[in-house]
């Protein structure tokens, strides 16, 4: 299927114009026509290849909306004309104990990411979400409930399911102190999560002029974590901390907010963090823990939660040719939200 997207050459350049093909359908695959395709803030590292191992070219994304169009010979799941997802993986290897308990993400033998991967067949490159169609494994493929709004579902494929599954892990309910540490696209989807779960939430952030954003989300306390007053009076207030920050920091001055046996789960920066001080570890049996997207039955889980509860992220909607301006700003730390790229933008002849 020839295609086009988006995409970076090298670690330096700008998301271009990228013509492509992808495979042909195997007997359970689905070919999707993408419509709506989130940007993450691990697009960003994965294209300046911060983390290491970036494979180029590169189409990013990871969260996707879309129509199905056509179906492999074996695939019985869906239909053409189905509204469908595609989240941070598109295979595994399905037979291992992690695979066997839904936990696809921890596949024994390394899940295929939806980009900056290799197909485990033929190992080309796997190409994401900001194009026109990809073509995925069906079991990898996701119902869009009819009660969410396809035009801001699409980040609940990662910063959904990233922040939800911790959340559920920890059996989050009503009463829990959950803290959210950072409010961007992870941070205000944790907060909207844990409070529709029941729980009491804080949002601790580092800018004093994002206070009523986080007051708007519904948050039950603000602590400016700049603010050494009031991380003091905040000592021993949670249950739980969300770390969705993205970039590497001091996490240290966080841990004094846990109650004894807190724990804080690291779902923002992957890499290294600034050296961190155990004595709160120690003093109160806390503990800093990661945590990696879900599984794809979480994942289900996690849009038929949102439609349930009406949850969609803060979205903005964007044409394919801002998509670079946007990667500035998410550089620069200015998106406080997410934002979606509207696919019908891209046309096969750009």
């Amino acid at each position: 299927m020839k295609t086009i997207g988006y995409a970076v050459h090298d670690a330096e350049s700008k998301l271009v114009p990228f013509h492509f093909e992808h495979r042909a359908l195997r007997a359970n695959d689905v070919a999707i026509e993408i419509l709506y395709s989130g940007i993450c803030h691990s697009d960003l590292h994965q294209a300046h290849d911060d983390w290491g191992g970036s494979l180029y070219p590169m189409v990013p994304g990871h969260e996707i909306v879309g129509r199905v169009i056509e179906t492999g010979a074996d695939a019985k799941r869906y239909k053409v004309g189905d509204i469908v997802a595609v989240g941070c993986m598109v295979d595994s290897c399905q037979t291992c104990d992690q695979c066997n308990a839904g936990e696809e993400q921890f596949c024994r033998e390394g899940m295929t990411p939806t980009y900056n991967g290799k197909d485990r067949q033929t190992g080309e490159l796997t190409y994401g979400g900001y194009a026109k169609h990809i073509v995925v494994r069906e079991e990898f493929v996701l119902s869009v409930p009819e009660q969410l709004d396809i035009t801001k579902a699409a980040p609940i494929l990662c910063a959904g399911i990233t922040t939800f599954s911790p959340l559920k892990h920890y059996k989050v309910s009503k009463g829990t102190r959950v803290g959210v540490a950072g409010l961007g696209g992870l941070g205000h989807m944790a907060a909207k999560l844990a409070l529709a779960m029941g729980a009491e939430v804080t949002l601790i952030t580092h800018s004093a002029n994002k206070v009523d954003a986080a007051k708007k989300l519904g948050a039950q306390q603000v602590v400016v974590s700049s603010d050494e007053n009031a991380m003091q009076e905040a000592a021993g207030s949670l249950d739980l901390i969300i770390n969705t920050i993205p970039v590497k920091h001091d996490a240290t001055p966080y841990l004094p907010l846990l109650d004894v046996n807190g724990t804080m789960v690291m779902v923002g920066q992957i890499g290294l963090l600034d050296e961190p001080n155990i004595a709160p570890l120690i003093l109160g049996r806390r503990g800093i823990v990661g945590s990696l997207i879900g599984g794809i039955a979480e994942t289900q889980e996690v849009l038929d939660f949102c439609a349930q509860h009406d949850i969609h992220p803060e979205c903005e909607l964007i044409s394919v040719d801002q998509v670079n301006q946007a990667f500035d700003r998410l550089a620069k730390g200015e998106v406080s939200h997410r934002i979606v790229i509207d696919m019908s933008s891209l046309t096969v002849n750009d």
